[in-house]
């Protein structure tokens, strides 16, 4: 039973990592823990290691080891760099040995088919495909041939867009699109830049970016359903229930069965287990960043702009605020140089609406939204490809 309650805790605590640093920014979590776990995560933990770090190769190898650690830092962090590319690939191929070299000999059996060592293997390759089109096609590189392209595609809202020129390239700055300062160039309908895919996600490969989501969190969830079937059948052929419940009398029930069950399982097959825990967790995480993207896109939304409103409107709340204090501070000072008046009682003071309740919401307008088809077709079929289709049929008729 303690290799349960070790086996429990550890998917716990892998759950709330992986949660804390993978959605951590929502808004949905704002202040809470895991806002903080993932602010450690990503800035806290990696600013202490760093002066840390700094500290103890400045005091050992002096200013020449300093400068190389931060050579390396630079080339991990502010340059592409195909680590987390690598990382990636040793995930999928690992994970994919250890479930043929653990799984595939009870294949087939009660629950699970033969054709499943061959579709699995297809999964696989098609969710490393769906990879190599996120990392290696082109975002919407805005340059100066196609600059008008996006330019007339996308309209300035005048709100958190407006006609200015990109300090870097030289260039006009369209609508949605941002300078990543990791690539070092201008990308139209910016969303984030991947690290895992070593590119940007922009306008021409948002689509194949949920496409990676959506197969990886079907393919985490097939091994999870395919390793619980194996399991199944494991209990079926070895007669596990019948053998507790006539030689052991424990009574036929799920409740008085399932820890019997368990113990017999992580015994025998803990490394399924362990690798059907992982699966389950790792599906869920990818389901939940697959399912905000997915948000964002029926709304025609990026994760950029998604920041840039709430800067707006943080800005506007608090420009609405010191406007109202402003307003109550001078009726009070035309108050008191006005006649002058009974004494207001307490309790009616200590209850008066504060002026500051009565600002005004902030509304946002998203002038790109266009309706749940329109905004779909926009993530398959990229406004600026549309305007190059029908300008070449234009030349050629």
């Amino acid at each position: 039973m303690e290799v349960q309650w070790i086996l429990l805790c550890h998917g716990l605590v892998t759950t709330l990592v992986l949660v804390s640093f993978l959605c951590g920014q929502w808004p949905i979590f704002e202040g809470t823990p895991i806002q903080r776990i993932h602010h450690f995560l990503t800035f806290g933990a990696y600013d202490y290691f760093q002066f840390s770090n700094q500290r103890f190769v400045g005091f050992v190898f002096g200013a020449k080891g300093t400068n190389a650690i931060s050579s390396v830092e630079y080339f991990c962090c502010d340059r592409p760099n195909p680590i987390l590319q690598i990382i990636y690939l040793a995930i999928v191929g690992g994970t994919y040995f250890l479930v043929a070299n653990s799984s595939f000999g009870y294949i087939p059996g009660y629950y699970i088919g033969e054709i499943h060592r061959y579709t699995s293997l297809l999964a696989v390759g098609v969710g490393v495909l769906l990879f190599l089109l996120t990392s290696f096609s082109d975002p919407g590189t805005v340059k100066a041939d196609n600059v008008s392209q996006y330019l007339s595609a996308y309209p300035y809202d005048n709100v958190i867009y407006s006609e200015k020129e990109c300090s870097t390239c030289k260039i006009p700055k369209p609508a949605r699109s941002k300078h990543c300062s990791i690539c070092d160039r201008c990308v139209a309908r910016f969303d984030h830049h991947c690290g895992w895919m070593n590119n940007c996600i922009g306008e021409r490969n948002i689509q194949y970016f949920m496409a990676f989501l959506l197969w990886h969190t079907l393919l985490c969830i097939y091994g999870t359903v395919a390793i619980g079937l194996i399991l199944a059948g494991q209990i079926k052929e070895f007669k596990v229930i019948d053998i507790l419940t006539v030689y052991y009398g424990i009574e036929n029930s799920f409740r008085s069965l399932s820890p019997h069950v368990v113990q017999w399982l992580l015994g025998a097959y803990n490394t399924q287990i362990l690798l059907m825990v992982f699966l389950a967790i790792v599906s869920l995480s990818l389901a939940g960043f697959f399912g905000y993207h997915a948000k964002l896109c029926l709304t025609n939304t990026t994760t950029n702009e998604t920041f840039k409103w709430q800067e707006y409107v943080s800005w506007q709340r608090k420009l609405n605020e010191a406007r109202a204090s402003s307003a109550a501070l001078k009726a009070s000072i035309n108050g008191m140089s006005s006649e002058r008046k009974p004494p207001e009682n307490k309790w009616r003071a200590m209850f008066r609406r504060s002026p500051l309740k009565d600002v005004e919401v902030v509304v946002t307008n998203n002038i790109y939204d266009k309706g749940f088809f329109q905004n779909i077709l926009e993530i398959i079929m990229p406004l600026s490809r549309r305007q190059l289709s029908l300008r070449t049929k234009s030349k050629s008729g």
